[in-house]
């Protein structure tokens, strides 16, 4: 009889330890890198705005970077810069920018929290599968850039 339940019980734990299997999981490639970032670029040629365009992947790593001709070279550590804080944090930086506003002086202290609008990160299904990050003109309108990168992304499947 304990041979039977011992036996049982080892199949059990063997069933469990089957199940645990990596978890499948959507990532950014290339080409929708790509994909985003021109809908970004189409949004600031239209505004004749010239700046950075950072995508990067769920783990802050940059995958595609896109300087528009003219735009100063400090925006391209920005650009990521906002990328990765919003992966970090899972919340565009606008929400770190509107803290400090309000007088939350502790946000400055976040490792890795940028408070200028400007990067949003990329969601699907509630999970973080990159970011984009605008750097170059206003904040704001850094922002309304990468919202058109996150419009296409949202279409993506």
């Amino acid at each position: 009889m304990r041979k039977a339940l011992f036996l049982a019980a080892l199949c059990v734990s063997m069933a469990a330890v089957s199940i645990a299997q990596l978890a499948s999981k959507k990532s950014m490639t290339l080409a929708a890198a790509k994909q985003i970032a021109a809908a970004a670029e189409k949004e600031a040629a239209a505004n004749k705005w010239t700046v950075v365009i950072a995508i990067l992947d769920d783990g802050g790593n940059l995958v595609y970077l896109q300087r528009m001709d003219g735009t100063q070279i400090g925006s391209i550590d920005v650009a990521v810069e906002k990328g990765r804080s919003s992966v970090k944090f899972k919340r565009p930086t606008k929400a770190f920018e509107d803290a400090l506003k309000g007088g939350r002086q502790a946000i400055l202290r976040l490792p890795g929290a940028l408070p200028v609008e400007g990067g949003i990160p990329l969601m699907k299904d509630g999970v973080v599968v990159g970011a984009i990050g605008v750097s170059g003109v206003q904040s704001f309108e850094d922002a309304q850039i990468a919202a058109a990168g996150v419009k296409v992304f949202d279409s993506m499947n």
